[in-house]
């Protein structure tokens, strides 16, 4: 019986400790009170002591904490005009910072992300960008989502499976239930599986292939995405984003 009773207390501080660490995301109010039935999910509880447990034991986790949320930070629901959903960060020292496809000033570009620039000059004739750094992009609204949020240090995809899907799904659900005429810009087959969340009835869905150098030539290459987008923006009297990395 005092084991029993042992094991509840400790069960009972863990849960409260847990909690503590919901309530006190990096995320920004508005998206808080929006994702309040997911942060206060047992699910997305055991994504935070899943982490919590893993930083106890001296493991590198990427982005850091107070960037696992970025995207969300830089793009407030009320503004968000297009998505760009993928997979999980960059697992180098340095590179993720919580927007997918971006990493920090002075911090050498990826190999997607140079496809990506090569894009942008092909299609709106924009010189690729020196600084790799989208925060310009999220700033208006164009929400740069990875599916998975967190990463073990040079362990790509090594938290694909604690829960973070289940979390980001949920955000896509939210954003195609509650808004209307949002941009999805779904590069590769990972985020295309995403497409059944979202409501093409209400929502513009482009497709291409992932820009990674094993698939940008499929189709990636030429999908003209940056311009249609701001044509569709354009046609829905919003204001078109300026893709040009400042």
């Amino acid at each position: 019986m005092q084991n029993c009773s042992r094991n509840s207390v400790i069960k009972y501080f863990l849960f409260n400790k847990v909690m503590r660490s919901v309530n006190d995301l990096h995320i920004d109010p508005q998206w808080k009170e929006i994702l309040k039935e997911e942060i206060h999910a047992p699910y997305f509880a055991t994504i935070i002591e899943t982490l919590g447990k893993a930083k106890d034991s001296g493991q590198i986790i990427y982005p850091p904490e107070e960037d696992i949320f970025n995207a969300f930070n830089y793009t407030p629901f009320d503004q968000i005009k297009a998505v760009i959903i993928g997979q999980d960060p960059y697992h180098g020292k340095g590179q993720a910072h919580g927007l997918c496809f971006s990493v920090r000033k002075g911090v050498e570009l990826p190999p997607s992300l140079v496809n990506m620039y090569k894009e942008l000059q092909k299609d709106l004739g924009i010189p690729p960008a020196t600084s790799g750094e989208l925060i310009s992009w999220a700033k208006q609204g164009v929400l740069l989502l990875n599916a998975v949020l967190t990463v073990k240090a040079n362990e790509a995809g090594s938290h694909q499976h604690i829960g973070w899907q289940r979390f980001t799904d949920a955000v896509i659900r939210k954003i195609s239930l509650e808004k209307e005429g949002i941009v999805f810009l779904l590069w590769g087959k990972y985020a295309e599986s995403k497409s059944g969340l979202i409501d093409a009835n209400k929502h513009f869905v482009l497709k291409a292939a992932h820009p990674s150098p094993l698939s940008a030539f499929n189709g990636f290459f030429g999908c003209r995405h940056f311009s249609k987008t701001n044509e569709i923006l354009k046609s829905i009297g919003r204001t078109p984003v300026k893709w040009q990395i400042v």
